[in-house]
């Protein structure tokens, strides 16, 4: 039984990502990849432990080498893997990316006959570790297909009246969806039940209806249940606004950066964010730090390997560039250019 409640717990979507060494040109072309972990709430996980938090991940893979080679990352990251499981029926998910700089990444996810993080029921979560971990992290992607949607839900459920932060990543994938009018009643029933929600435009477009950052957050705020206390609007290269429910507003602009590949970028934010909630810094501070980790992975052509260290994150402030000491990758080896 666990005596320390944990800092952060992440549920959902855990895959491995293989990326391409060489950028610029069609995965056709590509003859030689990086092998990652990946999946957003899992980067989350990762970008949250490297801060110094202590974090686990709920969610399963195929019971194959893949699956293997996910948990040994796990563990060298620092993330607690008890509640990752397998699932014989179904093999453990690859996405590729085709990597076109600054701001064209293709994705392909191969999740088929279905992920087996799709299949986190509900009669095996841990709800007391849930109700009791200062933060909880669920994503929109956990709510596409049963059992993972009642998982998600009944998780959500579980925190209410814990005083915990609960935040709802709105992670909109339109691959695993039919329509947006399909997912909007999913996505309302889980801001039912978070204090706070986090999304860039396109998400927020299908939780709310609202494109413009302002009335996005502010519909955020006004969800039904009325328990979202903080509305985080990410907005790309026009940087981030936060709106709170006591009044307070935050706006901060991007770290420039020279972008190798842009997709960790929005986890590392999330895993800055929850560091930047639970260290008592304010709104404003928060999301710069988190800008400032987002902007440093962008940079970088990994994702979860490319989480920075709050060394290189007030490296980052103190330059203005998400482009630090440490180099651009990650892993001491520039990407070649196609």
């Amino acid at each position: 039984m666990e005596t320390e409640p944990y800092d952060l717990i992440t549920m959902g979507r855990l895959g491995v990502d293989l990326y391409p060494l060489r950028t610029g040109v069609g995965l056709d072309q590509v003859e030689s990849f990086g092998r990652f972990l990946g999946g957003s709430p899992a980067n989350v996980a990762v970008a949250a432990a490297r801060l110094g938090l202590r974090t686990a991940l709920v969610s399963r893979t195929g019971a194959d080498p893949f699956g293997t080679f996910l948990h040994r990352e796990l563990k060298g990251f620092g993330v607690d893997d008890r509640w990752v499981t397998e699932v014989a029926a179904y093999p453990t998910p690859l996405t590729f990316c085709e990597v076109f700089p600054p701001d064209d990444f293709p994705l392909y996810f191969y999740r088929l006959p279905k992920a087996p993080d799709l299949e986190i029921h509900p009669h095996e979560l841990d709800l007391g570790a849930i109700r009791s971990a200062r933060v909880f992290w669920a994503t929109g992607t956990g709510l596409c297909a049963e059992p993972s949607r009642a998982a998600t839900l009944e998780a959500l459920r579980a925190r209410a009246g814990t005083g915990g932060t609960t935040v709802f990543d709105l992670d909109w994938r339109p691959v695993f969806w039919t329509d947006p009018d399909e997912a909007r009643p999913y996505y309302a029933e889980a801001l039912r039940h978070a204090t706070v929600a986090v999304g860039n435009l396109d998400e927020c477009e299908v939780a709310t209806g609202e494109r413009d950052p302002e009335a996005a957050a502010r519909a955020l705020l006004a969800s039904d249940g009325g328990t979202v206390r903080l509305a985080v609007v990410k907005q790309g290269p026009k940087g981030v606004l936060a709106l709170a429910s006591d009044g307070t507003r935050a706006e901060v602009p991007p770290l420039p950066v020279e972008v190798v590949n842009g997709l960790g970028a929005g986890d590392a934010f999330g895993g800055a964010l929850v560091h930047g909630l639970l260290t008592g810094r304010d709104l404003e501070e928060a999301l710069r730090r988190a800008n400032a980790a987002g902007a440093i992975v962008a940079g970088r052509l990994a994702c979860s390997s490319a989480m920075p260290d709050p060394a290189e994150i007030a490296e980052a402030l103190a330059r203005g560039t998400g482009t630090t000491s440490a180099g651009t990758t990650g892993t001491g080896t520039l990407p070649e250019r196609g």
